[in-house]
């Protein structure tokens, strides 16, 4: 398997968004029918964001989910 050297900015943005898909995923996996919609914290979107146009990788999904493939392979 190929390895990817990433940018510091890159390797960056890519964290950011793991940081930000774990927060996603633990505020819906709060408990079932609880009274409160799932909250994502602003800091944690917006670091996300920074991140991703720090690397010049705002609006070119496309490459960032190809870095992020490459680094972080699923199954």
């Amino acid at each position: 398997m190929p390895t990817a050297v990433l940018t510091d900015h890159e390797r960056t943005a890519v964290q950011a968004y793991l940081r930000l898909l774990h927060t996603v995923r633990a505020a819906f996996d709060g408990p079932p029918g609880g009274a409160r919609p799932p909250v994502v914290p602003p800091s944690v979107l917006a670091e996300a964001e920074q991140a991703l146009a720090q690397a010049g990788l705002t609006g070119n999904e496309e490459a960032f989910f190809r870095l992020l493939h490459s680094w972080c392979p699923g199954p």
